[in-house]
């Protein structure tokens, strides 16, 4: 066995506002399609969440705060009251653990499909299609379409449903909110100019295409603390067809602007293992520690060792992970006392729909 890498800033505790935080190490946000067709949360999927509470913090998988922002087969949902109250299933779980967990809010926007939604288009802020291979759908693979122009006096309804899903993540009993505005979905959509084509006042200047995100995030700080709310952004991600040629002038402008509002943190897919858009030199946290002063997340192929070293060098306070999570449920048990890592799980088990490439995963046992 290797030595053991000491990494007491990522296993140190951190307070992260009124909560404290028993580790800096995350589970990172990821679909994994076990809610079924009615996206119902259930008791598998509290078992799944529950092996992983070891992390200081959990971040649920995207969770779609309308029937109008799905996109993803089996990927749950938080637009009914009936779903709101069996997230306690996950959150009791957790808390039971002596862990955190923040519910992320999803709206998928035109990385969806028509079949989807009874043969009506997904809906963008501009009539862009995304350009990839194919999309999975409830009849199998599909080629993307062009998505339907959003009206402007469909947008409040919208933001509406992100309030309405807040209240029901509180009534769940989470801890709070992460919205995610990231990965080529409806709010990133709004946020970068190659995807938002509108002239009026959601699109064209900065302030214009960061105003759908600034009123979500004033929509849900009527029912959460401002220091409850998360924002998640991807400045370098080419997901989903996504990168613009003003990224950095973007997500600059939309990290000062959040600066202001006293978010429980900033995640940032800062990393460009999964997806670099190679417009220009990537954005790193110490660019965003710059334009803000509270927590700051960092995500996507970070180590305990790399991870380590961003909290030392101050560019960040949390590090989420995702892919290791997936097979070492006791991820931070493995770093603590230097167990070696499960090899990744394939990526043809991770969507099986069952406990097969889910719940399966064992923790490390000594030989």
């Amino acid at each position: 066995m290797a030595a053991k890498f000491e990494s007491p800033e990522l296993l140190g505790s951190f307070q992260l506002g009124d909560l404290k935080l028993e580790n800096r190490v995350v589970l990172a946000p990821m679909t994994r399609a076990r809610a079924g067709v009615e996206r119902m949360p259930n008791d598998l999927m509290a078992e799944y969440y529950s092996q992983r509470s070891s992390a200081g913090l959990l971040i649920t998988e995207a969770t779609v705060v309308s029937k109008q922002g799905i996109g993803w087969i089996n990927s749950p949902g938080v637009y009914s009251d009936e779903q709101g109250e069996a997230w306690k299933k996950v959150t009791g779980a957790v808390h039971g653990k002596g862990s955190k967990i923040f519910l992320q809010l999803w709206h998928c926007g035109r990385a969806s499909h028509s079949a989807f939604h009874d043969g009506e288009p997904p809906v963008a802020p501009s009539a862009v299609k995304l350009n990839g291979e194919y999309i999975h759908t409830p009849q199998g693979k599909k080629d993307n379409e062009t998505p339907r122009e959003l009206e402007i006096n469909e947008v409040p309804g919208i933001i509406e449903d992100y309030k309405q899903a807040a209240r029901r993540a509180k009534e769940a009993g989470f801890d709070g909110v992460e919205i995610h505005a990231a990965n080529g979905y409806l709010i990133d959509q709004f946020l970068q100019s190659k995807t938002n084509k509108r002239t009026d006042l959601y699109g064209g200047s900065l302030e214009n295409r960061f105003r759908f995100l600034q009123e979500i995030v004033g929509a849900v700080a009527e029912i959460w603390p401002a220091d409850r709310i998360a924002v998640r952004l991807s400045p370098n991600g080419n997901y989903n067809d996504m990168g613009s040629e003003d990224y950095r002038e973007t997500f600059s402008y939309v990290a000062s602007q959040l600066e202001k509002v006293g978010l429980a943190y900033l995640h940032v897919m800062d990393g460009v293992a999964f997806g670099f858009h190679e417009l220009g030199e990537p954005m790193e946290l110490s660019e965003f520690r710059k334009l803000f002063s509270g927590p700051i997340m960092g995500n996507c192929g970070y180590t305990q060792e790399t991870a380590e070293a961003a909290i030392k060098e101050k560019n960040t306070d949390l590090i989420a992970f995702g892919r290791p999570f997936i097979s070492n449920p006791d991820l931070v048990d493995r770093f603590r006392n230097g167990w070696p890592l499960a090899p990744d799980a394939g990526m043809e088990i991770w969507f099986s729909f069952e406990k097969e490439g889910y719940t399966d995963f064992k923790p490390y046992e000594k030989k």
